[in-house]
């Protein structure tokens, strides 16, 4: 083994609809509010700046540089960040694994911070590049060793003669999903995760084949994996970084396929080309790793997420998917999950006033760091602190701007409530006749637009993350503008009651629909719209019309037909306050978070000319298209 270097280191719009919204549908009661944040509040260190960071018992020395052997040889680069005196008593020490493909030299808020928070608390922490990045040997290719490589780091840390066999694992995106991943393994040593932003390890689960959350009802997502190939996606260790472009003018070229070899890193070599182009039910995706359901599970985790992140709802599936295929109830009963109203990565930096986007959502704090050490002081420790007997999930409730718990998602109280988009016929744009009502239609002229490639529906906010681009971040933004285009359907209900609405819960919209095209996209936006006029979005969502039977057998369209086209809408907890207005908007685009359908039934993704699509909505008899959205009861 190579000799480390030694670092010393201090811790590092219808009556029906009216009469829905004012009655039956406000927000829960107060006192049992305060109880479930204060089921958190409890593990503050310091109950007078309970947000803060627990201060560190002991000094922190780093050894850098280690190479740990994988079994088949290849050396992955370790640093060791060991807390001064604490195993003087002649026990192992508890130990932390973080695994980063982002380097572990400079990586300091996702590693080289915690890794010197949690050594300062008592802790071995042990920071690895993944193989083939950075000091690390091997090849790499996007989350594929990561399964079989993070069991071998935790055989090695928990069988170090400084360990006391048990061994955690955190992190947040990458760092998370890569926990998710070694799950799978079940390694008896592998005693609790916290893994945060983690959504993008879901793979095939669930019918929802999302890939590192690269795709979304089939479409690809463009900024955000062209921020992070561009970045982050080269195949050989170090090398130089990708110049500075324009992203909103390269994200229009065509062919998408070759924007890497234009825009990329200067070696041009990232899988950025393999994973546009190959099926998504192909073979191929099986060797990446990602989250199946033949995979199973047992690790007690903690999983953190945030409404605007794009991997909120696939945070749930794995929370749930983790307690129904547990090979124990030590795993299956130990599964917690958080949900806060921030963005990728965010939850921790939640302030007494926490602006997403544009929109304050007022404070969305907890105690995350005591928590944390909480956690692993009960699972690596053998601490008996409660952590464990807190409900099952905490959310926040944008909106109404507090925590709510419960045990289950949907939480209790929580119903599927179906509002149909209708219209006369005209519901283009904001200033168009399209309506909400709880009430199915009867005979109604369809909605028809105009889907030219050429000219996209703008993104603005969202559940995106990693774009690298200032002008495309996450959130919550004002979309009126936008809804003054011909070509977005807006569908808008009266104002709601005086008790408000408030839902919790997945949401869908069902589409009965007809195209021009072979193919084509269908999108979705839930929004508030407030009494000034700002329509606010919440959640959004896409489908590649191939797919709407599933990925494995794509199916185009035929002119004249009518299918049923199913969006996915994610899951959320939202109040509209009195007197705002449930919106729904519909289009075909959503660019450039998603890459632009370009109508010809091809692969898009090597394309260079499109067909523009004239797309229609249906509403009459049993093609009344809908959304569901999981209304919650009143409180009684």
């Amino acid at each position: 083994m190579d000799k480390p270097r030694l670092v010393h280191a201090s811790l590092l719009a219808l009556p029906l609809l009216a009469t829905l919204f004012s009655s039956g549908c406000a927000a829960p009661d107060t006192e049992a509010e305060q109880t479930a944040s204060e089921a958190l509040q409890r593990f503050a260190a310091d109950p007078a700046d309970p947000y803060a960071r627990p201060e560190a018992r002991f000094e922190v020395e780093v050894e850098k540089d280690l190479m740990v052997p994988m079994r088949d040889g290849v050396r992955l680069a370790t640093d060791l960040y060991m807390p001064v005196g604490a195993a003087e008593s002649g026990q192992g020490l508890p130990v932390v694994l973080i695994r980063l493909p982002y380097n572990k030299e400079t990586y300091s808020g996702g590693a080289i911070g915690p890794a010197g928070f949690f050594a300062g608390q008592g802790y071995a922490v042990v920071v690895q590049d993944v193989r083939g990045k950075y000091a690390s040997e091997g090849a790499y290719l996007l989350s594929a060793a990561d399964r079989l490589d993070g069991y071998d780091a935790v055989e090695w840390a928990a069988t170090q003669p400084w360990s006391n066999g048990r061994v955690g694992t955190f992190g947040c995106s990458y760092l998370g999903e890569n926990q998710t991943q070694l799950m799978t393994q079940r390694h008896p040593a592998h005693a609790a995760a916290i893994p945060l932003a983690a959504g993008g390890s879901v793979g095939s689960a669930g019918d929802r084949y999302g890939y590192f959350g690269i795709f979304e009802g089939g479409a690809f997502g463009l900024s955000a994996s062209f921020g992070w190939f561009r970045g982050n996606g080269r195949k050989r260790p170090g090398g130089e970084t990708a110049p500075p472009v324009e992203a909103f003018a390269a994200l229009r070229e065509l062919p998408t396929v070759d924007l890497m070899r234009k825009y990329g890193p200067p070696d041009r070599d990232t899988d950025w080309e393999e994973i546009m182009s190959t099926p998504l039910a192909d073979e191929w995706w099986d060797q990446l790793g990602y989250l199946s359901d033949d995979d199973r599970f047992d690790t007690p985790a903690l999983h953190v997420n945030s409404w605007y992140d794009l991997g909120a709802n696939e945070t749930i599936q794995q929370w749930r998917m983790m307690q129904d295929r547990a090979e124990s109830d030590r795993g299956g009963a130990h599964q917690y999950a958080i949900l806060s109203p921030t963005s990728h990565c965010m939850s921790e930096r939640a302030t007494g006033n926490t602006v997403v986007g544009e929109i304050d959502f007022g404070d969305a704090r907890l105690p995350y760091w005591s928590m944390y050490l909480a956690w692993f002081d009960y699972w690596l420790k053998g601490e008996e602190n409660g952590i464990t007997e807190i409900p099952k999930i905490h959310y926040y409730v944008m909106g109404r701007n507090e925590w709510a718990a419960a045990d289950t998602w949907p939480p209790p109280g929580s119903e599927a409530t179906r509002l149909y988009l209708r219209s006369g016929g005209s519901a283009n744009s904001r200033f168009g006749d399209g309506t909400l009502s709880a009430e199915a239609p009867g005979g109604e002229p369809p909605d028809v637009f105009i889907y030219d490639p050429g000219n996209p529906v703008p993104s603005r906010g969202g559940s995106v993350c990693c774009t690298g681009n200032p002008a495309d971040q996450p959130g919550a933004y004002d979309q009126s503008d936008i809804e003054e285009r011909e070509d977005v359907l807006v569908y808008t209900g009266d104002p709601v009651g005086e008790d408000g609405l408030e839902i919790a819960g997945p949401l869908e919209a069902r589409l009965y629909v007809s195209s021009s095209a072979p193919d084509t996209d269908f999108t979705v936006k839930l929004l508030d719209v407030h009494p000034d006029g700002r329509s606010i979005n919440i959640v959004e969502g896409i489908k590649r019309a191939r797919y709407r039977d599933g990925y494995a057998s794509p199916v185009m369209m035929e002119v004249g037909e009518v299918y049923e086209v199913r969006v996915d809408l994610h899951s959320v907890a939202h109040r509209f306050a009195p007197g705002h207005r449930v919106r729904i908007e519909v289009s075909s685009s959503n660019f450039p978070r998603f890459d632009r359908n370009l109508n010809t039934g091809g692969n898009n993704y090597d394309e260079t000319e499109w067909e523009i699509a004239e797309n229609t909505i249906h509403h009459a008899g049993d093609h009344a298209s809908h959304i569901v959205l999981p209304t919650m009861e009143r409180a009684r």
